[in-house]
């Protein structure tokens, strides 16, 4: 039986109403001998809340928060008046002992939304807000300061600071191990920028053992930077996203960007999960509810240093300025050589309203760095307008195991898909590409550029191309058809009808395109599966 989630979510313009539907979750298996698959996060973090063991320190509007901070012991939890105004840039200092230091609003539990549920503006009212009056962050830590735990706590600049880098600061640019902080958590919480204020950051993650769940990020946008929702660099990990509103101009969510401090450090063990990635229309110039600024808007989640991460139920909505998704390893100042982008599974993702799906480089272009390896992108709906997926090449190393399986890529009117290498890129070894449902737009698949045996021993089969009159000519298909196409690799439609495609993006009962993949199963998205990881119904880890 299926079941209805109760609400429509327009993927593919003009196929609507993408309704999601649930059933079993039967995860992610090997798929051949030959494909690697990513290795997954070694540590998810605990975030259960545990009754505090110490005294409970109340502090009323106008009380001095940096003293109640310098003398709270592990175990102490800080009570904050509702709706108070904390006007400063708090430090949290570095304790003796594991015991979590507790800042918590004063609302009521039964009146403050309880956990595991998002917060929103709305709830505003109920909590108190720390606000910073200077381009400083209104919260930092200090040198390995570890085990302090926000709920309920709105973080804000006052309306007259032009620019600030970091609303909230886990870390900055420690130089090792031990002078990053960890254990922090910012649990149903609210951050965000003012209109008009260039604010860079939301949250940065720099640090040790860091989560943020259940919050919301908002009026992050800067003018000649780039900004980010959350944004770690400079911390090991692990790190633990769930269920957060990400709002930001340039890219929502980032790791890498900038050379970590610390010699040899990758954010690893990353869980991103069934967050909200959004750009408000009121960013797009032309757009009926533009407000005026003309943020720059780029990518969605880019991951430029990272490893073992696994990115599961998020809805990434609205770009019109890039790719979705960013893989693409950086030594950004060229001091980092170690950086590497690899064990990344995106699985079960909804993509709406985006110009581009996901862009994969091999190594970084401008300077040394590891090469990409083990990616798979597994059971994505992908709403894009122009095109699926590229893949570039950068100075060298031999890129592995690259999986793009059931995925759902409509109506990519530009092109499917296209590869550009270089005549002296290594060749990816174990590349596959089975079970895609794609639009095949005006100019159909790019074959690679320079060495044509680029992609050598690589598994393309069962593919569906469709063409869609309404994006782009409808004669990609003709124009440029894949190199030695036969029906094992692709099977080309001339329309979404002779696809056996509803309009929304489901298959009709007796679509060619049923039970017709490499596995048995249907080409393109389970739906149901997408809706078990998009509702957190998961199977155990």
């Amino acid at each position: 039986m299926r079941h209805h989630l109760g609400v429509a979510i327009a993927l593919f313009p003009p196929i609507v109403s993408l309704v999601l539907l649930t059933a079993s979750h039967p995860g992610l298996t090997q798929s051949s001998p030959e494909t690697r698959l990513p290795a997954p996060p070694r540590v998810f973090i605990d975030t259960s809340y545990r009754a505090p063991s110490g005294r409970t320190i109340p502090l009323a509007k106008n009380g001095d928060l940096q003293a109640a901070l310098k003398t709270a012991q592990p175990g102490d939890v800080i009570v904050l008046e509702p709706g108070a105004t904390f006007q400063g840039n708090f430090s949290l200092p570095k304790k003796a002992g594991s015991g979590w230091i507790v800042l918590r609003t004063g609302a009521p539990d039964e009146q403050f939304p309880p956990a595991g549920t998002r917060v929103n503006p709305t709830s505003a009212s109920l909590m108190p807000k720390l606000v910073s009056p200077n381009g400083n962050p209104a919260v930092y830590t200090e040198s390995g300061a570890h085990h302090y735990r926000f709920i309920g706590i709105e973080f804000t600049t006052t309306t007259t600071v032009k620019d600030i880098y970091s609303i909230v600061a886990f870390g900055g640019e420690q130089t090792s191990d031990a002078e990053s902080p960890s254990d922090l958590i910012l649990d149903r919480c609210y951050v965000h920028g003012q209109p008009e204020t260039m604010s860079r950051r939301g949250v940065l993650l720099n640090s040790a053992s860091s989560a943020v769940i259940d919050s919301y990020v908002s009026e992050i946008h800067a003018a000649g930077y780039d900004s980010q929702a959350l944004l770690g660099y400079n911390g090991r990990g692990p790190f633990k996203i769930v269920n957060n509103y990400l709002e930001a101009t340039t890219e929502n969510l980032m790791f890498g960007g900038a050379d970590p401090k610390i010699r040899d450090l990758v954010p690893s063990d990353i869980e991103i999960r069934r967050n909200h990635l959004f750009k408000p229309l009121r960013w797009r110039p032309g757009d009926p509810s533009f407000a005026g600024v003309n943020w720059p808007v780029k990518n969605s989640l880019e991951l430029k240093n990272a490893q073992r991460v696994l990115i599961e139920g998020n809805l990434l909505e609205n770009n019109w300025g890039g790719a979705t998704l960013v893989l693409t390893p950086r030594n950004q100042d060229g001091t980092a050589p170690w950086s590497v982008v690899q064990d990344v599974l995106f699985r079960s993702n909804i993509v709406k309203n985006a110009l581009g799906g996901f862009s994969l480089q091999t190594s970084d272009d401008e300077h040394s760095s590891q090469p990409t390896k083990r990616i798979a992108l597994v059971n994505n709906a992908w709403g894009v307008t122009r095109t699926f997926f590229g893949l570039t090449s950068g100075r060298g190393g031999t890129p592995e195991d690259l999986l793009i399986d059931h995925n759902t890529a409509i109506p990519s009117g530009y092109s499917a898909y296209y590869i550009e290498v270089g005549p002296t890129q290594p060749a990816m070894i174990r590349f596959r590409l089975t079970n895609n449902l794609i639009g095949f737009g005006s100019y159909g698949v790019g074959s690679p550029k320079g060495d044509p045996k680029w992609l050598p021993g690589a598994t393309i089969a069962r593919n569906a191309l469709v063409s869609l009159a309404d994006f782009g000519d409808g004669q990609g298909s003709v124009r440029n058809r894949p190199p030695d196409i036969d029906q094992a690799m692709y099977t080309s439609f001339p329309n979404a009808a002779a696809a056996g495609l509803n309009q929304d993006g489901t298959l009709t009962p007796k679509s060619p395109n049923r039970r017709a993949g490499t596995d048995g199963k249907d080409i393109g998205v389970d739906f149901d599966e997408l809706l078990r990881a998009y509702t957190g119904q998961l199977p155990p880890k």
